[in-house]
């Protein structure tokens, strides 16, 4: 294990038996939330980060759930000692989203008014439903005010609705790679990726927990559908190529032929069909979907970001063409206009969207500089 690792953490889940109002109108009676912690709070409580996780994303950010465990959090690059997310200088909060499926009440939990899973009927959720639990969570910890709030993607929209619905609570935000709602473009692929699951004919109308079965083969198609977005094209080019994995493209072979690209797909597709619940999948990417950030602010980013109090860094990737640059520039310009105080960087990288969770040099010393300021100002 390296020494600018997190080392070994324990999950731990916050009940909450106070009813939540939903967006949408419906009450969820009680619920609970798994989430990771690293770091020490200080005595102040003023040196906490709240991690806002994407659309595949959940609790555990940083470090490892066993000594024999080889997968670290999803974000290591950025999570540890020395990192630029320092737990040596801040106490990390990383959470697994209400309505998640790993630990958090979502759909595939269990109804307490039925006995049986919610399914389909679990309640639909916005961004703001989110942020609302993360408040909640941060009381539960003592937490008033967040140094920063940082999020990637879709964790890059609760980033931006922290900064408006709780302004006197962060102190920083960040937000990477994401957009203040998403193009019609992306609305489409989410779309193709509901009806891959929607059409398999395990789903169930979404009953499958109850029926004992599992959408597989439409989870393992919307995540493929999802990870080639993902990546650029260069990225894809680079890894794969138009190399084979098996047979050759000989007259006559062509039947047993099969790219690596093809494999890769086929294992991303089926290890995610193994691990993450399809009803979730279709919750998140509806939220996703319905996420706009001004909308109630007469569809003006500017008035909206003027109920923000907190510093902001967007950062973007060149080759990131489902979040691209100018997504970024347009939460920059809004911002400049709103006359709040702000830091952006566009950072070359060959990795698409996925990059910000790489370890890209420039990526992660930008960061770094950025988040030293906010420890210094806490």
């Amino acid at each position: 294990m390296n020494s600018d690792s997190v080392g070994i953490v324990t999950p731990q889940c916050a009940e909450f038996d106070q009813p939540l109002t939903l967006a949408c109108g419906r009450v969820l009676p009680r619920y609970q939330l798994m989430y990771e912690t690293y770091g020490e709070l200080n005595a102040q409580a003023s040196n906490a980060v709240l991690i806002c996780h994407a659309l595949s994303g959940h609790h555990h950010a940083a470090g490892y759930h066993s000594d024999e465990d080889r997968k670290p959090g999803w974000w290591e690059a950025c999570i540890g000692p020395g990192k630029p997310i320092d737990t040596n200088r801040f106490f990390v909060v990383s959470l697994n989203n209400l309505g998640g499926c790993h630990g958090s009440t979502g759909p595939a939990s269990i109804n307490p008014e039925t006995g049986e899973p919610w399914g389909p009927d679990f309640p639909p959720l916005r961004v703001r439903d989110w942020v609302h639990s993360q408040a909640r969570l941060a009381d539960r910890l003592g937490i008033h005010t967040w140094a920063a709030v940082i999020g990637g993607s879709l964790g890059g929209m609760q980033a931006m609705r922290w900064a408006l619905e709780y302004p006197d609570r962060v102190r920083h935000c960040v937000v990477i790679a994401s957009a203040m709602r998403l193009s019609a473009q992306n609305i489409a692929f989410n779309e193709i990726a509901r009806q891959a699951i929607q059409s398999d004919p395990d789903y169930a109308e979404g009953h499958y927990l109850k029926a004992d079965k599992v959408p597989a083969r439409g989870l393992s198609l919307a995540r493929m559908v999802g990870h080639i977005t993902y990546l650029s094209d260069n990225a894809m080019a680079s890894k794969f190529g138009r190399d084979l994995r098996t047979g050759s493209l000989e007259l006559g072979d062509e039947d047993q032929a099969e790219f690596q690209v093809q494999s890769y797909l086929r294992y991303q597709g089926s290890r995610f069909s193994g691990s993450f619940d399809a009803n979730t999948y279709i919750l998140m990417t509806r939220a996703l979907d319905w996420f706009d950030l001004a909308r109630e602010y007469g569809d003006d980013p500017v008035a909206a970001f003027r109920h923000a109090r907190c510093s902001f860094l967007v950062i973007s990737f060149s080759t990131d063409w489902r979040f691209s640059p100018h997504r970024s520039r347009e939460i920059v310009d809004a911002l400049i206009a709103a006359d709040r105080p702000v830091s952006y960087a566009e950072i070359e990288a060959d990795e698409g969207h996925d990059a910000f969770l790489m370890p890209i040099p420039r990526y992660l010393d930008t960061f770094a500089a950025w988040m030293r300021r906010v420890g210094e100002h806490r």
